[in-house]
């Protein structure tokens, strides 16, 4: 006999899965704790076995429960763009997307993006989390973006990826600082130093790292910081020196608020796109993703148009 699975029984399994427990899903859905309860169980009835392993109050997904979630993610996904589809005009675009971008790329990168696709599209709305790498990473395994963009590549298997953009990083120094003149850095300069660089997790950090393995047995780092502009504010303040983007620290090495200090090291890399491929890519995600490729040029401006909703926010927007 087929399974009648219902709509409602697909929201509170995901919404249990998403939140931990029963109560807490029946908040997140607006229903009763009663209720929710009995559509969790009607659904593992239905089935023919539990979703969940009972720890106390709280539920963690069991292997059927994992390999099930996606699928009815994608389910629930594609019948809310059925309903989008069923009130726009056609070939209008309308609904939400949520996008996760690491630090470098929402704050130097994204806005401008974001803005032009926005103005284009006025009914989008586009909700933008900034995060550490590591952090987007998680966000799209765990389905709370549908996009991602990270700095460098993706290691992890479960999602797939596009190579994007390329950047460059820099190192700098306040101009007081006694390595300000060199010409060129050397193995002892970089060991010698003071650095303030990014959180473990960060795409910055992982490529200035790599860069250093083979020169350096050991980095004096004086602090971790996970905004550019606190790192740019010490590293003025002549506390150490930093590894940023070219895009963060070009209108502070042109004002001459900081200089770059000339190197050997490899500190080019690229920009990655990411997605879950369980995850149902809607003809906004797609035109989305299309605009991304096709406009990846910076700016220094927010273009207006649709609300830029940022549910985390690590940086400042670039002013003019």
């Amino acid at each position: 006999m087929t399974p009648h699975v219902t709509f409602r029984q697909l929201q509170v399994f995901v919404a249990v899965a998403r939140d931990g427990s029963v109560s807490a899903a029946a908040r997140h859905l607006s229903l009763s704790q009663s209720a929710t309860s009995k559509g969790l169980s009607d659904l593992e009835r239905q089935l023919g076995g539990n979703l969940f392993e009972r720890l106390g109050r709280r539920l963690r997904l069991n292997d059927m429960g994992r390999h099930l979630l996606p699928r009815a993610e994608r389910l629930l996904d594609g019948l809310a763009d059925f309903m989008v589809a069923a009130e726009e005009p056609e070939g209008r675009l309308q609904g939400t997307l949520n996008v996760s971008a690491s630090a470098t790329i929402g704050t130097y990168l994204l806005p401008s993006l974001a803005g032009s696709f926005c103005e284009a599209h006025p009914t989008v709305d586009l909700r933008l989390r900034l995060r550490n790498t590591g952090e987007v990473i998680t966000d799209v395994l765990r389905f709370d973006a549908d996009l991602g963009l990270i700095e460098g590549h993706c290691h992890e298997p479960r999602l797939t990826s596009d190579i994007w953009c390329e950047d460059r990083l820099v190192i700098v120094a306040s101009p007081r600082h006694s390595l300000a003149a060199k010409q060129s850095l050397d193995d002892n300069d970089l060991a010698g130093a003071a650095w303030i660089l990014r959180e473990p997790g960060s795409g910055t950090r992982e490529v200035f790292e790599a860069a250093v393995q083979n020169h350096v047995e050991r980095l004096h780092v004086r602090m971790e910081l996970s905004q550019h502009e606190a790192i740019k504010q010490a590293v003025r303040a002549g506390f150490g020196l930093g590894c940023l983007s070219r895009m963060s620290v070009a209108g502070e090495i042109e004002r001459g608020e900081l200089v770059a200090l000339p190197n050997e090291l490899f500190l080019a890399r690229q920009f990655s796109l990411i997605w879950h491929p369980e995850r149902y890519r809607s003809p906004l995600w797609q035109a989305f993703k299309v605009h991304l490729i096709e406009h990846h040029e910076t700016s220094d401006t927010v273009t207006p148009g649709c609300p830029l909703q940022l549910d985390q926010f690590t940086g400042p927007w670039p002013t003019t």
